[in-house]
């Protein structure tokens, strides 16, 4: 009996996750990036790409590689590069691509590598590995059923070791600060899409 309810249930789940009118679509964008509240307090900006694929009306998801480059004039630079995903998830009556505008709640997860490297002396350099976890909102502006310009703004808390740059009699001192309290910044988001094909539910 436990094996026939589980396999009931795994089948609605299968029936609600890959029949729907918009499983399945898989797209790519170009992605640009604001981050803001640095550890230099600077704004970084970068540009890459993600790609998207969507498991139901309600839900879809996006993988995204970006690098963030800031600066802390005239003592250092700082790169920043993010591997991760997100789920983008539509409120009810509001996953059809009909619509001009199409709001969703965005949460995920990434890894990201950063470096802070004196201006003035690119021996003098530090780097760390970190993981992060993120949440906020966006929204679609359909621009026809298989293009897409979309815009969201996250909070990204990040977990690990802490990069810190300090001034210390004219000479530029970076450490990497193990066990440290985490670390958060706001990153907004601006990108192009275009829906190329189904991956299933054709």
């Amino acid at each position: 009996m436990k094996q026939i309810l589980f396999t009931a249930s795994l089948l609605c789940i299968t029936q609600f996750a890959f029949s729907q009118n918009n499983a399945g679509n898989f797209g790519l964008g170009t992605r640009n990036t604001v981050s803001l509240f640095n550890d230099d307090e600077k704004a970084g900006t970068g540009i890459v790409g993600q790609f998207r694929i969507q498991f139901s009306d309600r839900v879809n998801s996006e993988w995204y590689f970006d690098y963030i480059t800031s600066k802390n004039q005239p003592y250092t630079f700082r790169n920043d590069y993010h591997i991760g995903w997100s789920v983008m998830l539509y409120p009810k009556n509001n996953f059809d691509f009909d619509h001009l505008l199409q709001p969703y709640i965005i949460v995920g997860h990434c890894f990201d590598y950063s470096k802070v490297i004196a201006l003035k002396d690119k021996s003098n350099a530090a780097d760390r590995l970190s993981m992060a976890t993120q949440a906020g909102v966006g929204t679609h502006i359909n621009i026809n059923s298989k293009l897409d310009c979309s815009f969201s703004g996250q909070y990204m808390l990040h977990f690990g070791e802490e990069l810190e740059t300090s001034v210390d009699e004219g000479s530029v001192v970076i450490e990497k600060l193990p066990n440290t309290h985490p670390d958060g910044h706001l990153l907004f988001t601006v990108s192009f899409n275009y829906k190329f094909f189904k991956l299933w539910n054709n």
